[in-house]
C-alpha cells in the first residue's frame, strides 16, 4: 500500500487546542508561532517565585530562534518543518540519580513512536545512546533534559522540576543532511515506508510522547529505574558496534556497545571488560 501524503502542522492556534484537549492531566499547555527555546522558557518558568505552580506543562514552538541540543549545541529548524516541544514535571530524586532521566526519557519516546507504526517497520526505529531515535540509523530526533530547583515552592530536599525537550524532524531531511554532512531521517520518510506512520498527526505524536513522559516520570517514585536496562534493549541501535566516545573533540574510549546498565550508562566491552560510560558522544565506526 502506498504511503500517505505527510499531513502539515497545525497552526499554532489549533495545535494548542487539540492538545489541550487531548492532555488534560496537564495544568499548563501551550503552543506558540516562535520563542527563543522552549526548554528554556519552562526553565525559567520553573525557577519564578510565582506564576503557574502545578506541574505538568508542555510548550510547544513552530519555531526556536535559539533551540538547543545537548553541550550547548544549535538546533536547526524551520517554522513547520520540525516538531518541537518541551515538558516540565516534578520529580523526587536524589541529585546523583537524575543523569539516568535522559537515556530514560529517549527510551520513552522510542517507544511512543514505535507504537503509532506497524510492527514490521518498529524494529527500524530505534535509539542511539543517551537519547538520540534513528530511524534507519539515521537521525529522526534529538532530546534535551535539564533539571532546576523549584524557586522557593519546594515540596521536599530531593524535589527537582525536570524539563524534557525534543525536536523531531518532520521534512528537509535532504538539506540538514548537506548542512551537517552526515545522513539525517525526518517523518516524510517514515510515511512513505510504513503505511500507518502516514497517517499520524502532529498533535497525537506530542500527545503520545507527553502523555508516555508524564505516565513513566510519575511512577518513579515508587518504581525508580527498575526494568531500564531491559527496555532499552528492546530499541537499542548500538547494541553489537564498535563505537568512539569523544569529549571535548578527542576520543576518550573505544570499544563495542553493550547495552545500558541499571543506571542508564553505556555499557562498552573491551579485552578488558566492560566499561560504564557516563559523558561523551557516541560515534560509530564504519564496519
Amino acid at each position: 500500500m502506498p504511503a500517505l501524503p505527510q499531513l502539515p502542522l497545525p497552526m499554532p492556534e489549533r495545535m494548542q487546542s487539540l492538545l489541550q484537549n487531548a492532555l488534560p492531566e496537564f495544568h499548563c499547555v501551550e503552543w506558540v508561532g516562535r520563542t527563543t527555546s522552549t526548554n528554556a522558557d519552562l526553565m525559567q518558568r520553573a525557577r519564578a517565585e510565582k506564576g503557574v505552580l502545578a506541574r505538568p506543562w508542555l510548550l510547544g514552538a513552530h519555531l526556536q530562534e535559539r533551540g538547543r541540543g545537548r553541550s550547548g549545541r544549535s538546533w536547526q529548524n524551520r517554522s513547520g518543518a520540525n516538531l518541537m516541544f518541551s515538558c516540565a514535571f516534578d520529580v523526587f530524586l536524589p541529585p546523583p540519580e537524575l543523569p539516568t532521566l535522559a537515556p530514560f526519557a529517549g527510551v520513552i519516546a522510542t517507544e511512543a513512536l514505535r507504537g503509532m507504526l506497524t510492527a514490521s517497520s518498529r524494529p527500524l526505529l530505534t535509539m542511539k545512546w543517551p537519547n538520540d531515535l534513528e530511524w534507519r540509523f539515521a537521525k529522526l530526533a534529538g532530546i534535551l533534559v535539564e533539571a532546576t530547583r523549584a524557586g522557593t515552592a519546594r515540596l521536599a530536599p530531593d524535589h527537582h522540576v525536570i524539563v524534557v525537550g525534543i525536536g523531531i524532524n518532520l521534512d528537509d531531511a535532504r538539506a540538514l543532511s548537506t548542512s551537517l554532512n552526515r545522513r539525517i531521517a525526518d517523518w516524510s520518510e517514515v510515511a512513505r515506508c510504513d503505511s500507518a506512520g502516514a497517517r499520524a498527526r502532529p498533535e497525537q505524536m506530542v500527545a503520545r510522547i507527553a502523555r508516555a513522559w508524564y505516565e513513566n516520570i510519575s511512577a518513579l517514585t515508587t518504581l525508580g529505574f527498575d526494568g531500564l536496562a531491559e527496555r532499552y534493549a528492546q530499541v537499542d541501535g548500538l547494541l553489537g558496534q564498535k563505537v568512539d566516545i569523544i569529549d571535548n573533540d578527542r576520543v576518550v574510549f573505544t570499544g563495542n556497545a553493550a547495552g545500558v546498565n541499571d543506571a542508564g550508562q553505556l555499557l562498552l566491552r573491551d579485552a578488558a571488560g566492560e566499561h560504564p560510560i557516563t559523558v561523551g558522544e557516541v560515534s560509530v565506526r564504519p564496519a
